[in-house]
C-alpha cells in the first residue's frame, strides 16, 4: 500500500514504515503529524483511489523523528573588475517523518 501525499508545495510518495525529509513542519520529536492532502492512495488488493484533487476521508500518520537543518549551500556573488563578492551561507530546515499508517 503506497499513497501520494503533499506538503509543503511538493507531493511524494509514501508506503508505510518509510523515512520522509519535508519542508519544516511545526511539533516536536515524538509527535503524530497526520497529512490530510492525499492525493492517491493505492491499495494492496490492486484498487486504486484518485482524487479530485482530493482522496475523500484519506489521510497519512506520521511520527515526527527529527528537526533537523540541511547541509550548508554556498552562495557566492561576484562582477569582473569591481571589486565586488558576496559570500553567504544557507541551511534549510526540514523535518524528518517516520510513515505510520495510510488511513484511506
Amino acid at each position: 500500500m503506497h499513497a501520494i501525499v503533499t506538503t509543503g508545495g511538493k507531493q511524494y510518495r509514501v508506503a508505510v514504515g518509510e523515512m520522509l525529509d519535508v519542508e519544516k513542519l511545526d511539533g516536536d520529536v515524538g509527535d503524530q503529524v497526520t497529512l490530510s492532502d492525499v492525493r492517491l492512495v493505492s491499495l494492496d488488493s490492486g484498487e486504486t483511489k484518485i482524487g479530485t484533487p482530493q482522496v475523500e476521508n484519506a489521510a497519512v500518520v506520521c511520527e515526527i523523528v527529527a528537526q533537523d537543518k540541511n547541509k550548508k549551500l554556498i552562495v557566492f556573488k561576484s562582477k569582473r573588475r569591481k571589486g565586488y563578492k558576496r559570500k553567504l551561507g544557507h541551511r534549510q530546515p526540514f523535518t524528518r517523518l517516520r510513515v505510520e499508517a495510510i488511513n484511506s
